[in-house]
């Protein structure tokens, strides 16, 4: 059996538990199947890669069990199973999704064996795939993320964007690490909201942005052309009047044209600024630096947003992208995304492709570029330049 895959199974009927883990272990994948609650948890271990939840028990139902998970932190990722139909199971979903929760999948019950051997195979590529993170969730003090900042104790790893008509590199994207001096590498999700609240966020952007900015000369193509260089701009940062001016200074300094940087500006936080951002935004878009909506779908008001700011890029978030094919509703979600995209002129790139089954699915829908596992993790400079020749190289 595989020692980096065990599946824990509640359901309450008999046939259906022994059917996965028959089918389970003619793949090598440790299976626990239990049929009441008691036995879930004590069997639910860190060891445990995979939950498969029925929704429909007799005792205890799937959602209340969700609701348990939840409030133990679980973070393992769930498969949902049950007869009630699509539509329940997907607000199931989303319900678990609001709870915290990681939802890779769901199973209409009768399933049948391909459909099971499909979803386990996912899941084992996938977990391939995933950089395993060390747990660094210690609460970092005030006094830390002010010395970091003063230290500049932050790095700068890139990301490449491939573009899919041609499979050449055509971007990087910088994403922001800690380096904290005892506890290693910390990624963003553990302190950009503190800097946020600390007034430091702004610091942060010009700090990534300048590294970004000397960086990204390393990366030559084989043509002499450096790809574009994509930064995160913070909302907090682009209600100032002042940073259009300053970033543009800023790239003359470093010698790179404006039409060579995209700034990816998320969607959950821009509606809440809009008024005071658009300002920012159109002149930027005049002087020629191209403006991306990141993490498309996942805010408020998007048509709004997609009518008011003169964005070149609509990036689809990675939630959608990783369960497109087990939701109907973010498959559509996806497809629609590239559509409207394409009718108001804009460029689409897709975010967490993790799979050559999602690459293709993209490539069918008309994406035009894409990001994620599948091509590299983020990478320090040094490695990245030596991909992007791999890479290209390749291409030749």
């Amino acid at each position: 059996m595989s020692d980096s895959q065990r599946i824990l199974v509640i359901d309450d009927e008999e046939g259906v538990g022994q059917f996965i883990r028959e089918v389970a272990d003619g793949m090598s994948i440790s299976c626990v199947v239990t049929q009441e609650p008691d036995g879930f948890f004590r069997e639910l271990t860190p060891q445990t890669t995979l939950i498969m939840v029925d929704l429909l028990m007799p005792h205890l139902d799937g959602i209340e069990l969700l609701r348990m998970l939840a409030q133990l932190g679980c973070q393992v990722p769930l498969v949902l199973m049950s007869g009630v139909g699509k539509r329940v199971m997907e607000s199931a979903e989303q319900l678990a999704s609001s709870m915290g929760l990681t939802v890779v999948g769901h199973l209409a019950k009768p399933f049948r064996l391909t459909e099971l051997e499909a979803l386990l195979q996912r899941q084992i590529d996938l977990s391939s795939l995933r950089v395993v993170r060390k747990n660094t969730r210690v609460p970092v003090t005030e006094a830390e993320l002010h010395t970091a900042i003063a230290e500049e104790q932050f790095v700068v790893h890139y990301q490449p964007r491939v573009e899919l008509a041609t499979n050449r590199v055509e971007g990087i994207e910088a994403l922001v690490r800690w380096r904290h001096p005892e506890r290693g590498l910390i990624y963003p999700d553990e302190f950009i909201e503190r800097l946020e609240t600390l007034g430091q966020i702004d610091a942060l952007g010009w700090m990534v942005a300048r590294r970004g900015l000397e960086e990204i000369k390393q990366v030559v193509m084989p043509n002499g052309a450096r790809p574009m260089l994509s930064l995160n701009a913070s909302v907090f940062s682009l209600r100032d009047l002042n940073y259009t001016d300053r970033f543009m200074d800023m790239l003359k300094r470093h010698g790179i044209a404006a039409e060579q940087v995209m700034l990816e500006i998320t969607e959950s936080g821009l509606i809440k600024e809009l008024s005071s951002t658009l300002d920012v935004l159109t002149r930027l878009r005049m002087k020629g630096v191209k403006l991306s909506i990141d993490d498309f779908g996942t805010g408020y008001a998007m048509m709004q947003q997609l009518l008011l700011v003169p964005a070149t890029e609509l990036k689809i978030d990675r939630s959608f992208v990783q369960n497109m094919h087990v939701s109907d509703r973010d498959r559509v979600m996806v497809q629609k995304t590239i559509e409207i995209g394409h009718d108001l002129g804009m460029q689409v790139v897709a975010e967490g492709v993790e799979t050559l089954e999602q690459l293709e699915f993209l490539r069918r829908n008309g994406c035009d570029t894409v990001q994620g596992y599948l091509f590299s993790r983020p990478l320090p400079i040094e490695q990245l330049v030596a991909w992007v020749k791999r890479h290209e190289g390749n291409r030749d």
